[in-house]
């Protein structure tokens, strides 16, 4: 018998990060995230359907950026090599690291042979544990653009959502009910664009159902419905906080792998030069243990597979106790069964936090014995429970709780960048175009704003880290955008192959519509074009 539900929720995203350049900072984001968070938790997943005595349920958002990279064949032909490079520069880890080196070089031989036994092919993996009821997969933004700072144009809003539903459907076949919304970000009225969209449900940070209106009279406990007719579900901190959190919570335990300690940082520069890579950085070749909280970097301790394992299972045994009796204590109180919902990013499990999906494959053997029943957003609502009717707060899960991080000194420049060629491109749509090249433009143009947009770039400004790629990449993306609509507004012609190029590069959204930032004024139903000359 069970004591109530756990809905887990996974955020799997990257920003658009396809790049000319072999060996880029860029890629290797993506295939560090590939190797320890994506393969390995389609690899748990798969394994735990498989399996009778369990009932593995997951949502799982997939932005269609990550999305788009999954499923480049140019880009993942890469991933092979970019493997072997590692194992070469893990034989010239240190004696002392022999062990763990040993350890990794194994799990980078069980990833490239998942990754050749199914031809590199995840996108369809996820679909069809969609079709056995494991997953329940939900879309983002398009390009994770941060929707309350794109209210000003409701048009650059609706083309994040709209571009992003065709993506999901294009990629699977149907279309989303349920959306991921970019840093669980919310504003007043954003509801409604949902609902135009297609999309029904979606994640809130905590504060977004306990300061809504009226306050819902089951907290975060069950799902809300928003006047315009969407679900939201609220984050519940204690299902979330022993698992994200790396001081208070189980990633900090001194036998885990150690993130920020990484043999790239390590290696003679001769080493590095001879596999091509010209700049020191992280290369996801970590040989350390956590040893202690504040133990400095240089005295870390070697990693030891065997103690992370036990620890991981008991680790694992404590969450769902806590949830069985987190779950008790609210059963009393409520005529329906207490739901907790605890959304993380997905890299969470394998890139920050090594162990972590070990520790998923453990929820989902353990979970029935705790009584704890694992669900899915979905699963929640077609049980067809009356919902409480609130007005959610305007909120985000950043820092803060709102809008600060990406809107400060460091970043607030974008927005006013954003704003201008988001009105420019709801002008250039309302007077249309007039030839099939002059649409091709506009397309792009779309692309190109879209990808400027993106949350990504904000949140490193504010973070301080790669800010000089986040400037570049904002730029790169305004600037073509700006090219592109001085070449349909005035006629000027555009180097020999230049728009190619872009295309090429910037090739992602294949059914984007430019007609999705048209105004609804310019749809009037006497003069469709009324709004033309403005």
């Amino acid at each position: 018998m069970s004591v109530g539900d756990l809905a887990l929720v996974l955020h799997a995203h990257l920003p658009y990060v396809r790049s000319g350049e072999m060996g880029s900072l860029e890629e290797d984001w993506y295939f560090q995230a590939l190797q320890e968070s994506y393969l390995p938790l389609l690899a748990v997943l798969e394994a735990a359907a498989a399996d009778p005595a369990q009932r593995p349920k997951l949502t799982l958002g997939l932005s269609p950026t990550l999305l788009t990279l999954l499923a480049d064949p140019a880009l993942n032909a890469r991933f092979g090599p970019w493997l072997q490079q590692r194992r070469v520069l893990l034989q010239q880890a240190p004696p002392a690291l022999e062990s763990a080196a040993q350890h990794l070089a194994s799990t980078l031989d069980r990833v490239e042979a998942q990754w050749l036994a199914y031809g590199g092919e995840l996108v369809p993996r996820f679909g069809l544990l969609q079709q056995q009821g494991v997953l329940d997969l939900i879309t983002c933004g398009a390009t994770h653009g941060y929707l309350p700072l794109l209210r000003q144009t409701p048009e650059a809003v609706r083309a994040q959502l709209l571009t992003a539903v065709r993506e999901h459907e294009r990629q699977f076949g149907e279309r989303p009910l349920g959306i991921w919304l970019p840093e669980c970000a919310y504003y007043e009225g954003l509801d409604q664009q949902l609902v135009s969209s297609g999309l029904r449900y979606s994640v809130l940070d905590g504060h977004g159902l306990l300061h809504a209106l009226p306050r819902p009279r089951y907290g975060v406990y069950a799902p809300i419905c928003s006047p315009a007719g969407v679900a939201f579900f609220g984050r519940d901190s204690t299902a979330t906080l022993p698992v994200w959190s790396a001081r208070d919570g189980y990633p900090g335990n001194g036998v885990y792998r150690e993130f920020h300690r990484d043999l790239g940082w390590d290696l003679p520069e001769v080493a590095l030069v001879e596999q091509g890579i010209t700049t020191r950085r992280p290369l996801g070749l970590k040989l350390m243990r956590v040893t202690a909280q504040d133990c400095p970097l240089d005295q870390k301790q070697p990693y030891d597979p065997a103690a992370a394992e036990a620890q991981t299972l008991a680790h694992a045994a404590h969450y769902l106790q806590g949830r069985a009796a987190e779950l008790t204590s609210l059963e009393g109180s409520m005529d329906r069964s207490p739901l907790l919902v605890a959304p993380f990013d997905a890299e969470l499990f394998g890139h920050w936090w090594f162990e972590g999906p070990m520790f998923l494959a453990e929820l989902f053997r353990q979970a029935p014995a705790a009584g704890v029943r694992l669900v899915t957003l979905r699963d929640v609502l077609a049980e067809d429970q009356p919902l409480q009717v609130c007005r959610p707060s305007p909120s985000s899960w950043g820092q803060g709780g709102y809008h600060d991080y990406w809107l400060n000194n460091t970043n607030a420049w974008v927005v006013i960048e954003w704003q201008r060629a988001s009105a420019a491109m709801v002008r250039r749509v309302n007077r249309g175009v007039g030839s099939a090249s002059q649409r091709d433009l506009l397309t792009q143009a779309g692309r190109e704003l879209l990808l400027a947009q993106s949350s990504d770039w904000s949140f490193i400004l504010r973070a301080g880290t790669t800010t000089d790629l986040a400037r570049e990449r904002i730029q790169r993306h305004l600037d073509r955008f700006w090219r592109l609509m001085d070449a349909i507004n005035n006629d000027t012609p555009l180097p020999q192959g230049w728009l190619e190029a872009i295309q090429d590069e910037d090739g992602l959204f294949p059914w984007l519509n430019a007609a999705d930032w048209v105004s609804r004024a310019a749809l009037g139903p006497l003069h469709p074009s009324s709004e033309s000359s403005n």
